[in-house]
């Protein structure tokens, strides 16, 4: 039977977006300040860790899930050649092939029941078979895809679940993005308690200055949010987006009134200290 107008286009974009695990190399990047460590393939990372079968509630797919997966210290254990429990003192970003950049704490990473999965074992034939697509915007979630088993670390606000993952960093916030921090606001200051609720709520998605997530959009430069939203309309957004407009931005009903205001302090801080390397002449 031949498909036309809307309905071929449909089966033309599902089928793109299933073969687009071809675009990408199922391999994980260790870097520790910016300098490669080791890229470890797949079957390498099969071989040095205990593979296990992991059924959890997942947050996106929004029901009982199956992933083939590896411990996350046997994978830390295997990137960076020290134990999970040593690492636990450093700071990391997981960094994603979609521009998705989540820190997470080593303190975090240590805890047990933690996976990073690398095939849905819910597909037909396991790893030969492919990603079930997740989210909202039904993407391939490969390379790898890290799981938490304990169903109170299963919200992505406070655990990090980064999909498409493919790098592993150990680095402090503060040197991978330097000009995301509100120079001159006091530590007990409203802006720069906004700017601990950004680095924990919105960095992994949104940058500012250029630096941070690139999945959302830039809330500095060239032109600040707060240059041209209202700052109601700000708190009302990031508290539930979805009243806007359907989006993959996740609600925040956890955060306070209290905090959001000074999260708009932190915006308005910034738009007086722009910085732009890839602003043109």
């Amino acid at each position: 039977m031949r498909l036309c107008g809307l309905a071929a286009l449909v089966v033309v974009a599902l089928a793109a977006q299933r073969g687009a695990a071809a675009d990408y190399a199922t391999e994980l990047h260790f870097v520790r300040n910016g300098a490669p460590v080791r890229t470890v393939d797949l079957a390498t990372l099969k071989a040095n860790c205990q593979v296990q079968t992991v059924t959890i509630d997942d947050p996106y797919y929004q029901r009982r899930k199956s992933f083939l997966a590896c411990p996350i210290a046997d994978v830390l254990r295997l990137g960076f050649g020290q134990p999970a429990d040593a690492l636990a003192t450093q700071n990391f970003l997981l960094r994603a092939r979609d521009g998705y950049a989540k820190p997470a704490s080593g303190a975090h990473l240590a805890e047990p029941g933690g996976f990073l999965a690398f095939a849905d074992a819910d597909r037909a034939h396991g790893d030969d078979a492919g990603w079930e697509l997740i989210d909202r915007k039904q993407v391939d979630p490969g390379p790898f895809y890290m799981v938490w088993q304990d169903p109170q670390k299963n919200d992505p606000s406070s655990y990090p679940w980064p999909y498409q993952l493919n790098t592993i960093e150990i680095t402090a916030l503060e040197s991978a993005y330097p000009h995301i921090v509100p120079q001159g606001a006091a530590t007990d200051s409203p802006a720069y308690a906004g700017y601990l609720t950004f680095r924990s709520q919105c960095i992994a998605c949104h940058a500012i200055n250029r630096e941070g997530g690139t999945v959302g959009p830039e809330l500095n430069v060239p032109r600040s949010i707060v240059e041209y939203r209202p700052a109601d309309q700000i708190k009302a957004y990031v508290r539930n987006p979805l009243a806007f407009r359907y989006t993959s931005m996740p609600p925040h009903p956890q955060l306070s009134d209290g905090q959001l205001d000074e999260l708009v302090a932190y915006f308005t801080a910034m738009k007086d200290q722009k910085h732009d390397d890839g602003a043109k002449p």
